[in-house]
């Protein structure tokens, strides 16, 4: 079978082991988990293997990609990410529960619910230091009460998002704080709260460290099923596969050249005025990649190859010591921001390998592939 350049070859098997051990460490304390598609766009393949390693729900923030799992016939309950607006009407036909901060939204929500004759439910984020999505604190008493006001919207939990734009760490501080907050809700408002979403996977070290975790029951993980990551640290979760993921591509130059340019120097394909160091005459190596693809800087080299630097459609290797020939394949290692990228760039085909190495093609019907037991 020809192998097509550059790919993505994805374990399904390792993913599936990643998910499975995250369930079982969680699961231990009674924290459900969702299994969060929208770094691989969704991929039903490899969100098939997240259920079969025991996820409960599969969380994503894009409505197209929830759509695109349930054309596919993945059975299971979906959750958007996103906080809706345009989007409300398709998000009450297409997903059983969204995450809400406004209520203008949640009345557009209940407004398409009434039209579709159904119930939605929803999952109100607080803020609680991170500064992207949230209700403030001291305004969710005030919001919650509005909610109840409305028809067809049931609430059936809150959660909060920590460590994404702000960088802010779970700790034993905010986690305590969402639990106080899940209290009084309960009792002002006399409703049960399934759900208590504390975070993502940069929970794992507040957890491994807690000798109590409250309230907190659900966590939203997307690196950690995928990379096997916690992402305070990025450091390797003990137990889990690191390298599901693998980008390859094919070396389409390779030339001894000096490490100069030479004329005069203007900017760059992309505005930089670039500076050179001189490493004298040296292998470099081209390869069928470029930024247009892949963030280049997420790229780690599995032979430690170094990267001189990126055009939209051309990455620069320095071939020093590694006789990289035309035609011969590279390999990376991906970290999130690097998969995120790669997955969803159209030129980069994605293929599955199996506990048996064999590779699997991606097909446009999204017909699944079940890993081998």
């Amino acid at each position: 079978m020809k192998l097509f350049m550059p790919r993505i070859e994805i374990s399904l098997s390792q993913i599936r082991d990643n998910a499975r051990m995250l369930c079982e460490l969680y699961g231990h304390r009674g924290i459900s988990l969702m299994g969060v598609s929208k770094a691989v766009l969704g991929e039903p393949s490899i969100v098939e293997a997240m259920i079969q390693g025991g996820v409960k729900f599969i969380a994503d923030s894009r409505i197209e990609n929830i759509q695109k799992m349930k054309n596919a016939g993945i059975s299971t309950q979906f959750v958007l990410l996103r906080t809706p607006f345009s989007q409300a009407e398709a998000v009450v036909t297409s997903v059983d529960i969204s995450l809400n901060t406004e209520i203008e939204t949640i009345k557009q929500l209940s407004y398409y619910a009434k039209i579709h004759n159904r119930n939605h439910q929803i999952i109100v984020m607080v803020e609680l230091g991170d500064l992207r999505e949230g209700v403030l604190p001291g305004d969710l008493s005030q919001f919650i009460r509005k909610i109840l006001s409305l028809s067809r919207i049931k609430i059936v939990g809150i959660g909060c998002n920590l460590a994404c734009y702000g960088g802010v760490k779970p700790d034993k501080k905010n986690m305590h704080k969402l639990s106080e907050l899940v209290n009084g809700i309960q009792k002002e408002f006399q409703i049960n709260l399934e759900i208590i979403s504390g975070g993502n996977s940069a929970n794992y070290e507040w957890y491994k460290s807690a000798q109590y975790i409250g309230n907190i029951n659900n966590l939203r993980l997307g690196e950690s099923i995928l990379l096997g990551r916690e992402t305070v640290n990025r450091k390797a979760i003990p137990g889990l596969h690191t390298e599901a993921f693998k980008l390859v591509a094919e070396v389409i130059e390779s030339k001894t050249k000096p490490s100069l340019p030479f004329g005069e120097i203007c900017q760059d394909a992309f505005g930089n005025v670039p500076s050179f160091s001189d490493r004298g005459i040296s292998q470099r190596v081209i390869i069928a990649l470029g930024r247009q693809d892949v963030l280049v800087s997420s790229l780690k080299s599995k032979k430690k190859l170094e990267i001189l630097g990126a055009s939209s459609d051309h990455i620069i290797l320095d071939g020093k010591n590694h006789n990289l020939q035309v035609g011969d394949e590279v390999n990376f290692n991906l970290d999130y921001g690097g998969l995120l990228s790669a997955m969803t760039s159209p030129f980069i085909r994605k293929q599955f390998i199996l506990a048996t190495e064999a590779i699997i093609p991606v097909v446009k019907t999204l017909k699944m592939v079940s890993p081998i037991n």
